[in-house]
């Protein structure tokens, strides 16, 4: 009989056949990726975040190149509309590259307050409305598509002030020519032009 040595004492442990020593999860780093998947960033350490497709983010009116941009939208589809078009095409025979400074300069000084107009701009409309009457329906129509234009391509403070002028400009200009008893509802009953709903959506 031989002395058997204590278990505590001895290094000389021999590995069971068929089982391996298993490595404390604490201490190993040799981690392996289990296949298909792959380590998730933490979404507050990662600075890789990609746009949804089909969303982006939509500015306010900045400055006057932004205005150029808005302005050249909503003429291009007034001049088209089926209602107010030819009052600029036929009757004013405006001519777009000519209007749109001048115009421009409307809006910078309404917004902004950064340009000179020291124009009449009621005269103009005054003789349109001479040439043939200019409606509450023309109006309404007018204030639709600026929205329009407007919303496709801003949001914001400065783009909520440019469409709530526009909306005092037609009322005034409308009872400025008809006279302060004059029918502001229009007709259509909340019709929306198709131009309208284009400009909406930017492409």
């Amino acid at each position: 009989m031989r002395e058997t040595p204590d278990i505590r004492e001895t290094s000389d442990v021999r590995e069971t056949p068929g089982l391996r020593e298993t490595p404390d999860i604490r201490e190993t780093s040799d981690v392996r990726e289990t296949p298909g998947l792959r380590e998730t960033p933490d979404i507050r350490e990662t600075s890789d975040v990609r746009e949804t497709p089909g969303l982006r983010e939509t500015p306010d009116v900045r400055d006057r190149r932004d205005l150029d941009v808005l302005l050249r939208r909503f003429y291009g589809a007034a001049f088209a509309d089926p209602l107010i078009g030819p009052f600029f095409t036929r009757i004013a025979g405006t001519d777009l590259e000519v209007h749109l400074p001048r115009i421009a300069d409307f809006w910078e000084r309404a917004l902004f307050r950064t340009a000179d107009y020291g124009r009449d701009a009621f005269a103009p409309h005054a003789a349109l409305h001479e040439a043939r009457p200019l409606t509450a329906a023309h109006f309404g129509r007018w204030v639709q598509l600026w929205h329009a234009a407007v919303d496709g391509l801003h949001r914001g403070p400065l783009a909520e002030r440019a469409k709530a002028q526009g909306e005092r400009i037609a009322l005034a200009m409308m009872r400025r020519l008809a006279g302060p008893g004059a029918a502001t509802g229009g007709t259509g009953g909340g019709f929306v032009p198709l131009a309208a709903l284009e400009l909406r959506s930017v492409a």
